[in-house]
């Protein structure tokens, strides 16, 4: 006789216990940390002594196909989440790039993808949200409530999320794409706002908008448009051929819905060519199963802690490199000066474009509502001597964006002043909202971890 199937909400309440007995556990004095073993953070930190038991919150609880909604556990990634989802015909309504992403990562940390300019941030198609406060309980929290509001961009400091009830979409057949090159960077900027405020570029519906600009006078944006049915001939970007390569040799393309999905997570956009992935001796050697974001970050990683590369420069007389990994967001308007000044300062192609247009105000990441933002993102490193610990072209880049009122995400390095951070990202609003679910003080500020790297 077969047992019967677990439920799938005692095994959530069972979850949540665990972790709340393992908070309970960690001293006082000792930082807090989730015990997982993947994370998309490019920013080193201090060690935990011990970490948050999240065994048991990495699923999806259940998909309410009339509903289309979904209840899902804090550490559950969006590649799980996506498979549940379209075994009913739906999607998240914001997919960030990377597979390992989870949603209490994306909605504690901000997400962004090609559907940003029509739904927003991950976060806002949140509808209710458990977290583990710094008190040790666990409270439900919805829109409007202090502690959701604050939730957004603020990484931990304020509590993790455990379940979240979140929006969902139908799912298109498949993904007709149209990639069309701009030679003009201020044609480029006109364009992202004209199908941002329409909706569609040459009378045609657009569902999702992203580009990629290789160099002063040769940018892609890339027009996403959900088709019913299977794709009749669908590119496959998982073998030998390179996504991003695409968007300069086929002017229109078609993928299967999950591929478009994870198109970038194949190749990391395109930074699995430090590794040697553009290679196509290498790329043949390389086992499919390997070709993710995630094994490439724990490579970078393992040469981080080794210095490898460090070593390699220092043989061959090269000056010492600054790490360079930034996602910001500047107005649509200040987009060319913004590529402008990047190519004379950082120099670092190709670089990553996505526009995106906030539903609502957000204290902690405060975008503008029905502003037209785009997010623009640049992962690599550069040469710069013996100042690169004190990370000068950071810098740069943190006060060029916003001199232009944009805003830079948090999940890599940072070097503001006190007084800048507080300003930017609501240190005083964070402040109350730790006062009453923290009052112990026991999860590490916002500006202790992004800056101070605690």
């Amino acid at each position: 006789m077969r047992a019967p199937a677990a439920d799938p909400w005692q095994q959530h309440a069972d979850a949540v216990g665990r972790l709340q007995a393992s908070y309970a556990a960690i001293p006082a004095d000792q930082p807090v940390r989730l015990a997982k073993r993947t994370s998309n953070l490019f920013r080193p930190r201090a060690a935990a002594a011990a970490g948050l038991d999240v065994s048991g919150l990495d699923g999806v609880i259940e998909v309410d196909a009339t509903a289309r909604t979904a209840q899902v556990q804090g550490m559950c990634t969006y590649e799980d989440l996506v498979d549940a989802t379209l075994a009913h015909g739906l999607v998240p309504t914001v997919v960030p790039q990377l597979r390992t992403i989870t949603l209490g990562g994306a909605v504690t940390g901000l997400g962004i993808e090609s559907t940003s300019f029509r739904h927003g941030l991950p976060h806002e198609a949140v509808l209710e949200m458990d977290v583990l406060t710094g008190a040790g309980d666990v409270v439900t929290v919805r829109p409007g409530d202090d502690l959701f509001d604050a939730f957004p961009n603020s990484y931990g400091s304020l509590g993790y999320a455990t379940r979240l009830l979140v929006e969902l979409l139908p799912a298109p057949g498949h993904v007709e794409l149209e990639h069309v090159r701009v030679d003009d960077r201020g044609l480029l900027a006109k364009s992202i706002a004209a199908i941002v405020e329409t909706g569609e570029h040459d009378g045609e519906r657009v569902d999702a908008l992203d580009g990629v600009v290789f160099a002063p006078d040769e940018a892609y944006l890339t027009l996403a448009r959900w088709r019913e049915g299977a794709a009749s001939r669908p590119s496959d970007y998982t073998g030998q051929r390179i996504f991003f390569r695409s968007l300069q040799r086929r002017p229109r393309d078609e993928l299967a819905t999950l591929d478009y999905l994870w198109r970038w997570d194949t190749d990391w956009f395109w930074c699995s060519g430090a590794l040697g992935l553009h290679r196509p001796w290498v790329r043949r050697l390389w086992p499919r199963r390997w070709r993710r974001s995630n094994v490439y970050h724990w490579l970078v990683g393992l040469d981080t802690r080794l210095g490898v590369v460090d070593r390699l420069d220092r043989r061959a007389g090269r000056p010492r490199r600054e790490r360079v990994v930034q996602d910001v967001e500047v107005p649509v308007e200040g987009l060319p000066e913004f590529l402008d000044w990047f190519d004379e300062h950082v120099g670092m192609t190709p670089v990553w474009i996505c526009p995106l247009v906030a539903r609502r105000d957000w204290p902690t990441y405060p975008l503008e509502p029905g502003r037209t933002y785009v997010n623009v993102g640049f992962w690599g490193t550069v040469h710069v001597g013996p100042d690169a610990p004190q990370g000068p072209t950071n810098r740069a880049v943190e006060e060029q964006v916003h001199a232009l009122g944009g805003h830079k995400s948090l999940y890599s390095e940072a070097f503001y002043d006190r007084e800048a951070f507080d300003r930017l990202y609501d240190g005083a609003g964070l402040a109350a909202v730790r006062a009453v679910h923290d009052p112990d003080d026991r999860l590490t500020s916002l500006y202790d971890k992004v800056v101070r790297r605690q």
